[in-house]
């Protein structure tokens, strides 16, 4: 039986709903790997959209399905939102990322 090495998540820009205030653009991507992140964007990380996924990158990392963290309808496939809700209520808007998990192997 081999053991898995763990899991990478590429996290990938799905939809931009308004304005958003890093200028992320739907194809923009970085990859989390074990407790790192690694990015070739001149882009930064948005602290906010990164607290929206902090509680479920971990154990999607260590091999928890999506489908069970409640975040996708595949098991390597799951969603997350920035939390700013847009217009009206703020002047920015939400970030939808899709988290595609590969096996390092």
């Amino acid at each position: 039986m081999s053991l898995s090495r763990g899991y990478l998540v590429e996290v990938v820009v799905k939809e931009v709903r308004g304005f958003c205030s890093i200028g992320y653009k739907p194809g923009d991507r970085f990859i989390i790997e074990k407790y790192y992140i690694r990015s070739n964007q001149e882009k930064p990380i948005c602290l906010h959209a990164l607290s929206s996924m902090l509680t479920l990158i971990t154990p999607f990392l260590k091999g928890v399905s999506a489908r069970d963290l409640g975040i996708g309808s595949e098991d390597n496939v799951g969603y997350v939102q920035c939390p700013d809700p847009g217009k009206p209520y703020t002047c920015g808007g939400t970030v939808v990322f899709e988290l595609k998990r590969t096996n390092l192997k």
